[in-house]
């Protein structure tokens, strides 16, 4: 701010300077009052040597001087230049140039001409005035040019550069700092801005740790309460084999698929936070089809898949992913239509073509780009049905890692699910 002020003091004064100096000129260039006394000799030598007019060429031969008859004829001429300027007395006086009469005993004469001494000291006044304006002029537009460049280098580039860092910082890009600059006007207020922008890279950073131990938390809990609910499956497996009594199998039983639904769901929590944290990881070997029929029956508790056999193929999949998208598949036809499912097969290019069917009453069109997506859940019978809109955004996620594709489909027979599964 100091620079600013000291470049605007120093404009001021080269003005007032200018302006000072313009002054003097023009008071300098002021007219001045005819010699009367020189005026009056001169006629009087004229009207003394009337016939021998010649003669003041000896005592004012410096001086330009015309002398016209009462005829306005030319009767003196100082010099051809000035006697081919004036024609006439009448020409001289609108040239501002000075006509006095010369008589003898009130007969008339003639006319004396010259030029008005101080005219011609006022047009060269005029004339240096329009020079020093012009200078002046051009003193304060270079001054002026100046005064912008500063301006546009020391206010209007370093403002540009703070609304650039506004807007990066807008977009969530925190890791470039402010420039700094020797003199910049902004200076303190850069400096704050910098600081500011630090403190929000480290809450964000402290968020993002914050989430991360977040995720951490779920995949870690997610994990361990797999080993309470594999324990319970063993000893629903068990009592099932002992119990002799048809009604406490069939509780059983229904204890070993609220337990598979557990399962299912905790499979999920931890894919999802596994997701988060980029270590969803996939492992894909070659393994023939017959694979796919007994990962569905693995998933089909209540036998609601129809017959079904896989196309003899090689695939490249990873065993233990592929089984999860099944298994999350067959338990959302479970829970939201509990309808048959229709399983069908065919190759398509270099996938084998898998499609799973329920008849329920499916999802609306529009929701057939959503219900992929994390946490969403459609709006046919969701309704007092647990859930946690993860496990179709995990079976899609685990086909792409896979290098295959999940396809959803709904029409008025029921709920598609299609998958590419890609081929060895």
């Amino acid at each position: 701010m100091k620079e600013f002020r000291k470049f605007l003091i120093a404009q001021i004064l080269i003005i007032s300077v200018l302006l000072s100096v313009l002054f003097i000129v023009v008071l300098s260039g002021r007219k001045e009052s005819i010699d009367v006394a020189k005026a009056n000799d001169l006629v009087q030598t004229a009207k003394e040597n009337w016939d021998d007019i010649d003669i003041l060429k000896e005592k004012y031969g410096a001086r330009d001087i015309l002398i016209f008859d009462r005829f306005d004829r030319l009767k003196y001429a100082s010099s051809d230049k000035l006697s081919d300027e004036v024609i006439s007395p009448f020409d001289a006086l609108k040239k501002n140039m000075v006509v006095l009469p010369v008589s003898d005993d009130d007969v008339f004469l003639g006319s004396i001409i010259f030029r008005d001494p101080a005219k011609g000291k006022y047009d060269k006044t005029i004339e240096h005035v329009l020079i020093i304006t012009i200078i002046v002029t051009v003193i304060i537009l270079l001054s002026y040019a100046a005064f912008f460049i500063y301006i546009n280098r020391k206010l209007v580039k370093p403002f540009q550069r703070m609304k650039g860092y506004a807007g990066l910082i807008a977009q969530g890009r925190l890791d470039e700092p402010v420039q700094m600059e020797r003199g910049n006007i902004f200076g303190i207020f850069s400096e704050s801005f910098d600081t500011m922008r630090e403190e929000l890279q480290a809450s964000r950073d402290r968020e993002t740790a914050l989430k991360i131990k977040e995720k951490e938390l779920v995949a870690s809990l997610s994990h361990d309460l797999k080993t309470p609910v594999t324990g319970i499956k063993l000893t629903c497996e068990l009592l099932q084999v002992k119990a002799e009594d048809e009604y406490i199998r069939k509780k059983i039983e229904n204890i070993d698929h609220k337990t598979e639904e557990i399962n299912v769901l905790l499979n999920n929590l931890l894919s999802s936070a596994l997701d988060d944290l980029n270590e969803m990881n996939v492992s894909c070997s070659e393994v023939t089809s017959d694979i796919l029929d007994q990962l569905i029956d693995e998933h089909d508790p209540y036998r609601k898949v129809g017959s079904h056999k896989a196309l003899g193929c090689i695939l490249n999949i990873d065993k233990n992913r592929i089984s999860q998208v099944i298994g999350n598949i067959i338990s959302n036809s479970y829970k939201y239509a509990g309808t048959a499912i229709d399983i069908s097969y065919e190759f398509y290019e270099s996938y084998l073509k898998m499609e799973i069917r329920d008849h329920g009453k499916g999802v609306e069109p529009e929701e057939l780009q959503l219900i992929t997506q994390k946490f969403y859940r459609g709006k046919n019978n969701t309704k007092d049905k647990e859930g946690s809109g993860l496990g179709l955004y995990i079976s899609r996620e685990l086909m792409e890692k896979m290098k295959g594709e999940l396809i959803c489909k709904s029409d008025e027979n029921g709920f598609v699910v299609i998958l590419m599964i890609p081929l060895a």
